[in-house]
């Protein structure tokens, strides 16, 4: 199995950086020790920095909506991961417990302000491509929704050799690759657009990788990929 980026991609986006960690033997049952506590932290501090009237313009976040308009999105309706969750903080909101790979990498999202998200490997099949979508793809049911849709041609997924994975890019993910309790093995992503630096995505990723390990147990490996090298093996 691998995980790869469509040359295209990279040609509508330059810049991109995609940090992988690729985590396998897990623990991903209960409440992860200690991380409320960062997560109740991290708020604080944003919305002490922010407000949500004004979130939109900042340079993190608004490289993400330039995006999804670049390939037909419509960032005011389907924010992205990262704007989503910063949007839920700074309307008084809290980050509430999932799991234990998800509380993390929401943890680190918040921390650096990049979206990040993961699925379940042993519920892939086939490869994972970051792709645009084509005039035939499937119907996919996302988190949240009550039938099947399918995504909208040219649009940004996540997809494997069943249909997508997560769609625009990181705005909703299948129910059928999910993190669960259950989860063993996964893959997490952490995205960088320009401004967000590569240094500043292999430090997220980074953290991320050193925070499954302490908490989830198991092993995990971490790669930046780019237009240079552009696809890794799980």
């Amino acid at each position: 199995m691998k995980f790869k980026i469509d040359g295209r991609i990279f040609e509508k986006f330059p810049g991109l950086c995609i940090g992988v960690v690729v985590a396998k033997g897990l623990d991903n049952a209960g409440v992860p020790e200690g991380i409320e506590a960062q997560l109740r932290e991290q708020e604080a501090q944003i919305r002490a920095k922010l407000n949500a009237e004004t979130l939109s313009q900042e340079p993190k976040i608004a490289c993400w909506r330039a995006a999804y308009s670049a390939f037909g999105g419509k960032p005011k309706e389907n924010r992205s991961s990262v704007e989503n969750l910063y949007k839920l903080v700074l309307k008084g909101g809290e980050v509430r417990h999932i799991n234990k790979l998800v509380d993390l990498y929401n943890l680190v999202s918040l921390k650096h302000m990049v979206p990040v998200g993961g699925e379940d490997t042993d519920k892939i099949s086939g490869d994972i491509e970051l792709t645009f979508v084509g005039p035939t793809e499937p119907p996919a049911l996302m988190l949240g929704d009550k039938e099947p849709r399918p995504p909208h041609e040219g649009e940004v997924i996540y997809k494997d050799a069943v249909g997508a994975i997560c769609r625009r890019w990181n705005w909703r993910e299948a129910d059928r690759t999910k993190l669960t309790e259950e989860t063993k093995n996964c893959i997490l992503v952490v995205e960088g657009l320009p401004p967000v630096t590569r240094a500043e995505v292999e430090a997220a990723t980074g953290e991320l990788k050193e925070l499954v390990q302490r908490i989830c147990g198991g092993s995990a490996v971490q790669a930046l990929l780019d237009e240079a090298n552009s696809e890794i093996e799980l």
